[in-house]
């Protein structure tokens, strides 16, 4: 165990700040001062302020993202609006063109109904001209120029029956006239109301597609707003990680760090991934006692993966495993200008089993390194070192936020410590999971004492 009481831990980060070397490391972007504490103490402020804008801009990106959805839900209904009056419009227009057709028809009908009613009275004049003519016939030309005085009379009643039921007729005529007049006037009036609702849905159609290309410009100028916002955020965001990865730089860290020091750089680092700076001590505290003891085996033999032992020189098995680690591990150290064979690496563990091959203060294996490479890269600014210590916190930082520790509570931490050591949960292997809980926890007090 690794432990470090209050006044131990004060005394050793008064002691280090002391053999802080300046260092004139140069970052994209930055003009710095020759004193790294106060080029530090600049960045820091500078920083402080970013975080502040951030959150700000944060807010105001919610805003306007909730202000662009709220017009994008106005035109949505606009567009459903004058969908719906277009083919309100449309029903009404054929509407009007049946009521019209209808309107035709009945006009036809009226005017048929007038030749008839015409053709009927011009009939019904003959058959009473005819009547009144039968009735001046005295009784002696009835006598005299009928056959039959019977012929006369049902002469006569035929005419004043054709005359009753021409009548009749005509009558009827009439009542249909009337009732085809006034279908017309009703036709009439219900095709000018239908017109009357049509230049009203016309009016409210162009109203709503005014308002619609109101709302669109107005959406397009909350869309360029929103994009400009994004915009200064990443440039910030962009310029945030710059400072943070200039003071990660500033950090004077030795390859075998005080508790103290150690301490500095895990609290830059929480910064970068969430992992408090207890937590990630305590890991790797349980690895290499803080980058004391980085491996004690060397790679011999590239195909079996065998090696000797650093001290005796002994053959060693199972130093590194050759399908997974070999040409990752190969990779690493030609990039570094490292001799590959003279590097030290974990040795396998006899009680747990399985390879060893694992890199510097963090313990990664070349596979798993390979993952992180790029992202640690894009933090620092430049080629990551397993074997450097800034390097390897980071990288166990980022692995031990990606699976839960960045909660920071207990049970995301130890789920996160058992999977950095095995690659999963199994409670074979509790002890490792137990073991950084209960360095954390003295670490935490540590901390707490110092900082009060």
């Amino acid at each position: 165990m690794f432990f470090k009481t209050a006044k131990s831990i004060l005394l050793l980060i008064i002691i280090s700040s002391s053999f802080i070397a300046p260092l004139n490391i140069f970052l994209t972007g930055f003009t710095f001062a020759q004193d790294p504490v106060e080029e530090r103490r600049a960045l820091e402020e500078e920083l402080k302020a970013l975080e502040a804008d951030l959150q700000k801009m944060d807010q105001d990106i919610t805003k306007t993202a909730k202000d662009k959805k709220t017009l994008q839900n106005q035109i949505s209904l606009l567009t459903k609006q004058i969908n719906k009056l277009n083919i309100q419009i449309k029903q009404s227009n054929a509407m009007i063109k049946d009521l019209s057709i209808q309107v035709k028809d009945t006009e036809l009908s009226i005017g048929s109904t007038t030749v008839k009613i015409d053709d009927s009275r011009q009939k019904l004049a003959i058959i009473l001209r005819t009547v009144w003519e039968e009735n001046q016939t005295s009784l002696a030309e009835i006598i005299l120029f009928s056959n039959r005085l019977s012929d006369f009379f049902d002469n006569l009643m035929y005419l004043e029956k054709l005359n009753s039921k021409n009548q009749e007729l005509l009558k009827n005529i009439k009542d249909l006239k009337v009732y085809l007049e006034g279908q017309k006037i009703s036709l009439d009036s219900e095709k000018t109301d239908l017109e009357k609702v049509v230049k009203i849905q016309i009016l409210q159609k162009q109203q709503n597609e005014v308002n619609q290309k109101n709302q669109q410009s107005l959406l397009k100028l909350t869309e360029d707003q929103y994009q400009k916002q994004l915009q200064d955020k990443a440039e910030a965001q962009k310029r945030a990680s710059e400072i943070r990865a200039r003071i990660f730089e500033i950090i004077g860290v030795p390859e075998a760090p005080t508790f103290g020091e150690a301490y500095a750089l895990a609290q830059e680092i929480e910064k970068l991934t969430g992992v408090r700076p207890a937590f990630l001590l305590a890991v790797l505290t349980q690895e290499s006692n803080i980058g004391k003891n980085v491996g004690q085996c060397y790679l011999k033999n590239k195909e079996t993966g065998d090696g000797i032992a650093v001290f005796s020189g002994n053959t060693v098995l199972k130093v590194m495993k050759p399908s997974r680690d070999i040409q990752p591990f190969l990779t690493i150290t030609q990039e570094l200008g490292r001799d590959p064979y003279n590097t030290p690496v974990s040795c396998p563990i006899p009680s747990v089993g399985g390879y060893g091959g694992a890199m510097g203060p963090a313990q990664f294996i070349p596979a798993t390194w390979m993952m992180y490479r790029d992202r640690i890269q894009s933090i620092t600014g430049k080629a990551p070192d397993p074997w450097n210590i800034k390097d390897s916190f980071l990288a166990a930082a980022l692995y031990l936020s990606d699976y839960g520790a960045k909660a920071q509570t207990a049970s995301q931490e130890w789920r996160a410590a058992m999977i950095y050591f095995s690659g999963g949960t199994n409670t074979r292997y509790r002890f490792y999971g137990d073991s950084v809980a209960a360095i954390a926890k003295q670490y935490t007090a540590d901390i707490k004492d110092l900082e009060s």
